[in-house]
């Protein structure tokens, strides 16, 4: 280097400075473009690009015009923007090692704007009111997503799921499926069951139209991960009413494949379901929309989210909805209104709190227990003709259902330093639900049926808190990131069930009589009533661990969590004589001892440079089986899961694309099984397996085409078993003598599922802002007992959509926009699986449309 350079650059960084300082100053020049002189790498000819470097950056919060100042001086850049537009405008701050782009976007969180980059040049641009995305656009690409946010187009690239730390889904070692917010836009799916038809290793839809529209709890929803059955949860905490169904008030859906016990406590090892609910966005959000659909359907939506203070620091949002529609079978309705509000409040730079309360009224729930038999459904002749969808076999006197849902949610986060953070959940919910209905009992002829009349009333009220300590740290070249938390879950729940035994009740299936009068009332003197009642109590406490380690491009995850479970179920049987008027009470069963397990998980990935990242996993669970002994009265080991785990991850250099592929194999132990040495008692010693393996594919292919896409092969069966069973026959005639359950596939669950799912906006000038979609569903063939009897068919369905945005057709009607969406769309009469003597069918082509404005 010459001797002249160094008093020539301070020459030139004191020109610089002062022509800034005019620009700063100047009144007439409201344009603003700061580092107009090259940085001392730029004088000598080298060249690193900004959006690649990584700097130690501390900027306080203050005013954005000088945040903006110190940020371009300490990243070399060139930044562009109004002057006047951005006066009085808060910054956050920004603390830490990253890059510039990372620290521009949380410097401008909620202030309105985002940017865009041509090379070191960066200009602010007005973010967009009708985007809520998390995640920041730099030049077209994504710089961070959010990673509990809707994502963009079809692809989330970062999770919480699975491990409770802001992590991309490249680094986590096992396999987490993520239903975008765009993708249920486009597929508009009326509850969390349909949301959830394309994602791989779930089958969501076993129940069929049992689910017209109701929530989902995670116990009767139907909904089968890898061949178990699943759990769902909200905000990361486990639920017990049917709140997380209402696809208005959700951002994502996320499906953690494999068992998750690690970091959420009681779950099957087939995974967990979570659910995000909306949050207030750092940009304005305004959106209204009409709907109407098959069946009657009538659907009004609210979602509105803004900053409260001129900074910005508080914001709020408030998601609501009302609907009224009838179902594909008669007298089954859902009527729904809702409310979902929620308050943001950053304390201050390393604080934040959110508040969200929901209340939901479903006077009609739309759930359908009326099973059919397979006489007119899987058999279809001159002896069983077709059951129509449609047909109600209950009584229209006696055909009421609907709930009252409460809840009240916090989230509490606070950096103490960059090593360590703490942040808390909370949920309060209160559920109470009423049905006075029907339920198919037994089949009696190919045109008849036995049906119960019953009555069931329950309360329950859930608490759940998950508080944890996190932060990062590195020893030598390993990096880590930690956790240490705590959680638990008490539920109380009361449960009155009555049912009707004055006479045995029967439909024609072909001409029902609905006008029926049926008698379920304990006091009075004509009835006959059974029943049951009683509280259950249940308490589960869990403290955990996990570090992610990472060393170049391999990432190695360790966790474990200890559990303890509390639970009692003091019921009683209610017998109302007809004779005496006299009711009896009998006891059930006493308080069990307290059960307890230990889980744990490990795995590792490694992320090439170009994308490719194989990995391998072997994690744990536990789920308490409550309620029954052995001959001893000691209860029962809980069901424990072990999978071993293998895949490949890619994702694409610089597009928007993730593929996945994985092979698993799942033990599930302590299933229980009959007890050889002491007749009427069960041995828990029984094992099922479920092995197979995914591929699936998420993109946003062109700013046009999003597409997923993916197949699923599970073989699960009765792997350890003394249970036999005779064979049936699709009439329900039992044939041949008894036969073994091992090996026997679970029934249930099909071996084969595939989809594909592509929205297209077509860019022509004739068609300006017009948009369609195309999906296709492929469910295999099922078994309908424990030793394959006969099978239920597959069946393939298809679903198409289009939308078109008005504003950019005509500019006066900006903001408002036309959706179309048809599911099954040749009105296929299907069956999506059987028990025993009775399937359950499939819904029928259904219609739904709206017009959505926002402003």
């Amino acid at each position: 280097m010459e001797r002249g350079d160094a008093p020539r650059r301070t020459k030139n960084r004191t020109r610089c400075g002062v022509l800034i300082r005019q620009l700063m100053a100047g009144s007439a020049l409201t344009w603003c473009a700061v580092e107009l002189c090259p940085s001392p790498a730029m004088a000598q000819g080298t060249v690193v690009p900004a959006a690649a470097q990584t700097l130690s950056v501390n900027i306080p919060a203050g005013e954005l015009n000088h945040a903006l100042l110190t940020l371009s001086q300490t990243a070399h850049l060139q930044i562009f923007y109004d002057m006047d537009k951005v006066k009085g405008l808060h910054a956050n701050a920004v603390s830490g090692t990253m890059t510039a782009d990372q620290a521009l976007s949380r410097m401008l969180s909620g202030s309105g704007y985002s940017f865009s980059r041509t090379g070191n040049k960066i200009s602010l641009v007005k973010a967009s009111a009708n985007i809520t995305l998390g995640p920041v656009r730099v030049g077209g690409t994504v710089a961070h997503q959010d990673p509990t946010g809707p994502g963009i187009g079809y692809v989330a690239t970062t999770t919480m799921a699975g491990t409770k730390t802001d992590t991309p889904i490249t680094e986590i070692p096992n396999s987490i499926y993520v239903v975008t917010k765009q993708l249920m836009q486009d597929q508009q799916p009326q509850n969390v069951v349909e949301a959830l038809r394309y994602t791989p290793g779930v089958y969501s839809e076993s129940l069929g139209n049992y689910s017209n529209g109701s929530g989902l709890d995670g116990t009767n929803s139907g909904i089968k991960q890898r061949g178990f059955s699943t759990t769902s949860f909200i905000d990361g905490l486990a639920l017990n009413s049917g709140s997380s169904g209402e696809t208005a008030f959700i951002d994502r859906i996320e499906a953690v494949n494999g068992p998750a016990s690690v970091m959420y406590g009681q779950t099957n090892p087939g995974g967990m379901i979570g659910i995000t609910l909306k949050k207030p966005t750092d940009v304005p959000l305004h959106q209204v929309s009409l709907g109407f659909g098959s069946w009657g359907r009538y659907e009004a939506t609210a979602d509105v989210s803004d900053k409260i203070t001129k900074s910005g620091n508080i914001r709020y949002r408030v998601a609501a909805i009302g609907v009224t529609s009838g179902t594909q079978v008669d007298h089954i309705d859902y009527h729904r209104v809702g409310v979902l509000p929620s308050i943001t409040w950053d304390i201050d730079p390393k604080t934040s709190l959110t508040l969200l309360g929901m209340y939901m009224y479903t006077p009609g729930n739309g759930t359908n227990y009326l099973q059919y038999p397979t006489c007119g459904t899987l058999i279809q002749d001159a002896n069983c003709r077709r059951i129509p969808r449609n047909t109600f076999t209950g009584y229209k006197s006696w055909n009421e259902e609907g709930s009252k849902e409460a809840m009240f949610e916090y989230m509490f986060k606070h950096d103490f330093n960059k090593y360590i953070s703490f942040s808390q959940t909370f949920r309060y919910e209160n559920s109470y639900s009423e049905q006075n209905d029907v339920y198919s009992r037994i089949g009696i002829t190919n045109s008849e049926v036995g049906v119960r009349p019953w009555s069931i009333n329950s309360r329950s009220t859930t608490i759940g808190l998950d508080s944890r300590l996190y932060g990062k740290f590195s020893t030598g070249p390993l990096k880590h990131t930690w956790i240490v938390g705590s959680d638990f879950r008490q539920l109380e729940y009361m449960q009155n069930a009555f049912y009707d035994y004055t006479q045995t009740y029967t439909q024609n299936l072909y001409n029902p009589t609905t006008n029926t009068p049926v008698c379920v009332n304990i006091h009075s003197a004509a009835c006959e009533v059974y029943g049951s009642t009683g509280p259950y109590n249940y308490f589960q406490e869990g403290v955990y661990f996990q570090d992610q380690i990472k060393w170049k491009g391999l990432s190695v995850l360790l966790g474990g969590r200890e559990d303890w479970v509390n639970y009692n179920s003091n019921r009683y049987s209610v017998n109302n004589d007809n004779a005496a008027h006299a009711i009896t009470k009998s006891s059930l069963g006493d308080a069990p001892e307290p059960q307890h397990a230990f889980t744990w998980r490990a795995g590792l990935i490694y992320n090439t440079k170009f994308g490719l990242a194989p990995y391998f996993s072997y994690s744990t669970s536990f789920v308490p089986q409550a309620g029954s002994t052995d001959y001893l009265g000691k209860p029962f080991s809980p069901l424990t899961g072990k999978q071993m785990e293998a895949g490949l991850k890619y994702k694409v250099p610089n597009n928007n694309i993730i593929l996945t592929a994985s092979a698993f194999r799942i033990d599930e132990d302590h299933y229980l099984i009959s007890d050889l040495e002491h007749s009427g008692f069960s041995s828990d010693v029984g094992k099922v397996r479920s092995q197979g393996f995914e591929v699936s594919a998420n993109a946003n292919v062109t700013k046009d085409l999003r597409l997923v896409a993916s197949y699923t092969y599970t073989d699960i069966r009765f792997a350890k078993t003394n249970q036999t069973a005779q064979r049936v026959d699709v009439y329900g005639n039992s044939y041949g003598n008894a036969v073994s359950e091992t090996g026997k596939v679970v029934p249930q669950m099909p071996r084969n599922m595939f989809s594909v799912f592509a929205d297209y906006t077509v860019p022509t000038s004739f068609a300006k802002g017009l948009g369609i979609n195309w999906g296709m569903r492929y469910v295999g063939s099922t078994y309908v007992d424990n030793v394959e009897s006969f099978k239920t068919p597959s069946y393939i369905l298809f679903d198409i959509g289009a939308h078109y945005d008005l504003g950019q057709a005509i500019p006066a009607l900006k903001g408002l926009k036309a959706q179309l969406a048809v599911s099954n769309l040749t009105n296929k009469y299907y069956v999506t699986s059987c028990d025993g003597s009775f399937c359950y069918t499939g819904q029928g082509r259904r219609l739904y449309g709206n017009l959505t404005y926002n402003w």
